[in-house]
């Protein structure tokens, strides 16, 4: 009698093989068997049309805060995800020292748009080592499990005080001491080392993240410590890469400099280098110079690997959120901190309605950035419901106020009212259609990323990209070719499992973790975003919802069943290195 059977369902078992009908059985954590006609179960789930995977491996999230007090991790876990990996971009929660909490906090506020009142009060600080910090992971039970990677950002301010967080340059000695921090976590268990090399992560008061202008042989100096250690791999998101921050003005090396020093990490110290590779406006083809230098180095047997992202990066202006249209304008003061319900009963008069729209903002003391935000009405378009995440170029607010007759903005305003969100693809879309995100993932290096599940509270919600893999790239896509099923399931699944040597998980066979979701494919379904106000001190965040997950199951138990908890809790602190799983044949049962 096994403990758990999934009956009937076809299986797409994260290896890329062709979907197949087949049982699955589990018995405690494990995957037991999978075949026909398999034996009784203490509980049986009929997936007679439906789909049985691996859990989704998300690989790059900010949850570094979140995990020490939401066991449910929302919004990834709705969307499948098994397993997630935090401590991106250089920021997160430790080393720390008790009068640096503060700046770690103002730190991830400013970078990922988590609000920092939330962070103070939702954060235990049960920890000021990496290590601890681990430790304070793994007494806390969670619905997936957790990796984590040390951050460039905390581990130099713990070194350097003042000065590393003023990016100050680093001595020999304080290279050795941040080595050392990082060769310490790698040891308990952490998966990597990450950091920060753009001008578009600021702290709350405008600082660079820690670390961004880091000469090479500091990242070396610190890179070492994984070669020493035989595990790990560095992850950046580096401004040279991204465009429009590719000049030496403030430090920011340029893209070939950046490429060669990338380069020089992965092959000197023999660990993989992963960087975020999208699309951007100032450069639009810099995505294919970098896949061609990552080609290369494979060549060379260096691991330089571009992360991708599945759909593109899209900013969403709502009238609750981070920004919008008209957040700067003076006439629209008075109704910021009003409750959701007053402020759109107030925007919804007639008279406040002309005010505003006959204001202009007031962009003084922001970065310019944000008037290219705020204004970009011929790349903005009305989300919906269900969301339309590939729209046409005639469907901008500017192309519908032209045709119209009238100003964008009137357009935007109205949406705003109704309770729309304006979506600003902001990467991956200069061409204005999907095309060039699908040839990116389609390439042979590329690794699925870049989610930011736990972050961009209030202004971008794309923790759901594991869903869009199936809903639009497998089933529903118009304005382009598709892409199939098994493929797509492995590349969320087993090949992002792999890159960070998790070789438990990521795929239905006997032996491997029993991570699984249970899916009514043809039900799958995102719906619009929404802001809630369910963090810590009642702050906000973008949460969306999602049909289809009949069930989804964590080391053999049940932790979601049609999208509501059942209240178990069996994942944790995850710790590397992991030595491969010999599964056996999915034909045959262990015993």
């Amino acid at each position: 009698m096994y403990d758990l059977v999934i009956r009937g369902g076809t299986v797409v078992d994260g290896t890329g093989a062709p979907a197949r009908r087949a049982d699955v059985a589990v018995q405690g954590d494990r995957i037991v068997a999978v075949g026909q006609d398999l034996g009784a179960g203490d509980q049986e789930i009929d997936a007679s049309g439906l789909l049985v995977t691996p859990g989704w491996v998300d690989i790059h999230s900010h949850y570094d805060g979140q995990a020490t007090w939401d066991p449910y991790l929302t919004p990834s876990s709705w969307n499948g995800v098994t397993t997630v990996m935090m401590g991106n971009c250089g920021v997160g929660f430790a080393p720390v020292k008790p009068d640096e909490r503060d700046f770690l906090i103002r730190l991830m506020e400013g970078v990922e748009d988590i609000p920092g009142s939330a962070l103070s009060l939702g954060i235990q600080w049960d920890w000021e080592s990496f290590p601890e910090y681990m430790d304070a992971l793994e007494r806390r039970s969670l619905v997936m499990d957790v990796g984590v990677q040390v951050p460039h950002g905390p581990v130099r301010a713990f070194v350097m005080g003042d000065r590393g967080a003023r990016n100050e340059d680093a001595t020999a000695e304080d290279v050795d001491a941040m080595a050392a921090i990082v060769k310490e976590g790698l040891r308990a268990g952490a998966f990597g080392f990450t950091s920060s090399r753009t001008l578009f992560h600021k702290a709350k008061d405008g600082d660079c993240v820690p670390g961004t202008f880091a000469p090479v042989e500091e990242l070396l100096g610190i890179c070492r410590s994984m070669g020493e250690v035989g595990h790990g791999s560095f992850a950046v998101a580096s401004g040279a890469l991204l465009g429009g921050t590719t000049s030496m003005e403030g430090g920011i090396p340029s893209e070939e400099t950046e490429l060669a020093s990338l380069y020089r990490i992965a092959k000197e110290t023999g660990r993989p280098v992963t960087y975020a590779c999208v699309q951007n406006s100032h450069d639009p083809d810099q995505w294919r110079r970098c896949l061609k230098v990552s080609e290369e180095a494979a060549g060379e047997g260096v691991s330089l690997i571009p992360q991708v992202q599945a759909r593109p990066a899209g900013l969403l202006l709502g009238i609750d959120g981070t920004m919008h249209p008209f957040n700067l304008c003076p006439t629209f003061q008075p109704y910021a901190d009003l409750t959701p319900e007053a402020r759109l009963a107030e925007l919804a008069k007639p008279e406040v309605r002309a005010a505003i729209l006959a204001d202009s903002a007031d962009y003084s003391g922001v970065a310019p950035s944000v008037r290219g935000i705020n204004e970009a009405y011929g790349s903005m378009f009305r989300l919906g419901d269900p969301p339309d995440y590939e729209p046409k170029a005639d469907q901008s607010l500017a192309a519908m106020a032209e045709r119209e007759g009238r100003h964008p903005k009137e357009l935007a305003y109205d949406a705003l009212l109704e309770g729309d969100y304006l979506y600003l693809p902001a990467m991956n879309y200069v061409e204005g259609d999907m095309e060039v995100t699908r040839e990116m993932m389609e390439h042979e290096l590329a690794l699925f990323g870049l989610n930011d599940g736990g972050a961009h509270c209030g202004f971008i919600c794309d923790a759901s990209t594991v869903t869009f893999l199936l809903t639009h790239w497998v089933r529903d896509r118009k304005r382009g070719d598709t892409l199939p099923l098994e493929w797509i399931v492995e590349r969320q699944t087993r090949a992002t499992a792999e890159f960070y040597g998790l070789h438990d998980r990521g795929v239905v066979a006997p032996g491997m973790l029993a991570d699984l979701n249970v899916i009514d494919f043809e039900g799958l379904q995102l719906h619009k975003p929404k802001m809630v106000f369910d963090l810590p001190g009642n702050e906000r965040r973008l949460l969306q919802d999602v049909d289809g997950y009949r069930f989804t199951i964590k080391s053999g138990q049940v932790t979601f069943k049609d999208g509501e908890a059942t209240g178990a809790l069996p994942g944790g602190l995850v710790r590397g290195p992991q030595t491969a799983v010999q599964a056996a044949d999915s034909e045959t049962e262990l015993g």
